[in-house]
């Protein structure tokens, strides 16, 4: 059986995915796109491409075929685009995984930072050519890498199972039952000079949430390295301040660091503070990436330690991969806290669940309950 619309579109039918299989949905109106990027999964024995549709009309009668964890979906397509799809699509399954996939300039970010906004879980910019596609290896590994991290983590929405870890505002939630989370008491009367936080995966939403419940200003300056691609960066950072009104900014190079700011590491430079001359100021560098990141929240957290030769306060929120882990390390070596985002709120437990099961958090919480945690630590309250 197939699924056609008027000007004779089809979806792929007839694949019988694996129990444990990852399920894909390609949604792209170019037919080399579609055939490239499915031969790149099919290469994949965890993961399955159930079908394929050319726009958005096809896609959502393709969920209604076949079961799917995770959407690659096209925003400029005939009949009905990827932004008006969207929403459609999360309709019929709220807990669907969506990655947007579109052209690497500025228009195509904004359009991208809005379908985050309304529910998208992630994005990966593709290559204006084909040939350029087809000669990406990075556009290639980072597409598989996010299939199967939110294809995991939208069939490990169901196996969840809660894990009693005792009462009070810094027990652990909710956790994998094959998982453990030791908390560490925070020091009394910690009051850090700096907060620096990290994300990725699911961070634009989720920086928008955390910013918007702190109490502004802080009081002390601010660094977010969130992984994201040039032009990404300084649109997310102009998002986050008009919606929440901190003063946040994308980072420039030599920039001095100033109380109840907000610095944002800008796409494909890491950011690092320096002190200089009596002042902390701000320095970028494109050495190369660590654990595959340019921008790096450990590179970030290593310059923090360095430059204020005093504890630092350290927030892991939503991502892919262990980005931070070495980083809250170093962090807690030098008497500092780390805070991480709970399992139950997180687009992918990654980054948060590498702080949180290598001992060294003070605290893994709820979004929700971050921000009022950060406010108190900076107040010199305890956490």
């Amino acid at each position: 059986m197939t699924i056609a619309n008027a000007a004779g579109a089809r979806t792929d039918n007839g694949i019988q995915a694996e129990k444990d299989q990852f399920k894909v949905l390609i949604v792209d109106d170019s037919a080399v796109i579609r055939g490239l990027v499915g031969r790149w999964l099919r290469d994949e024995p965890s993961i399955c491409v159930v079908a394929t549709a050319s726009n958005g009309v096809i896609a959502l009668e393709a969920i209604e075929e076949h079961e799917v964890d995770v959407v690659i979906l096209d925003i400029e397509m005939p009949e009905m685009d990827g932004m008006t799809a969207l929403p459609k699509l999360l309709r019929k399954e709220p807990d669907l995984k969506i990655i947007m996939s579109s052209t690497l300039t500025e228009d195509g970010a904004a359009v991208t930072l809005r379908a985050l906004s309304l529910g998208a879980a992630d994005y990966i910019p593709k290559p204006s050519t084909t040939i350029g596609l087809q000669s990406s290896d990075a556009f290639r590994r980072q597409l598989v890498e996010k299939v199967k991290a939110l294809g995991a983590a939208r069939q490990d929405r169901g196996r969840l199972k809660p894990v009693s870890k005792g009462g009070g505002a810094t027990s652990a939630p909710p956790i994998f039952a094959d998982m453990t989370v030791t908390l560490r008491p925070a020091p009394r009367g910690f009051k850090p000079p700096i907060v620096a936080v990290g994300s990725s995966t699911g961070g634009p939403q989720a920086l928008t949430k955390f910013f918007g419940g702190l109490k502004a200003p802080l009081g002390v300056p601010m660094l977010v390295t969130q992984h994201m691609p040039p032009m990404f960066t300084k649109l997310l950072a102009g998002h986050i301040a008009q919606t929440t009104g901190v003063a946040m900014t994308e980072a420039v190079e030599g920039e001095a660091v100033e109380n109840g700011h907000v610095y944002l590491a800008p796409g494909d430079y890491h950011m690092t503070v320096a002190a200089e001359r009596g002042k902390k100021v701000i320095r970028l560098n494109q050495d190369p990436p660590e654990n595959f990141c340019r921008p790096a929240v450990d590179v970030m957290l290593r310059s923090a330690i360095e430059a204020y030769d005093s504890p630092v306060l350290t927030v892991i929120l939503t991502g892919m991969g262990s980005d931070g882990r070495k980083g809250g390390e170093a962090v807690v070596k030098s008497g500092g806290v780390v805070i991480a985002q709970d399992q139950t709120t997180s687009v992918i437990w990654g980054m948060p669940g590498a702080v949180a099961t290598a001992g060294l958090c003070s605290a893994v919480l709820p979004l929700e309950d971050v921000a009022p945690a950060v406010n108190r630590i900076a107040s010199g309250d305890a956490l």
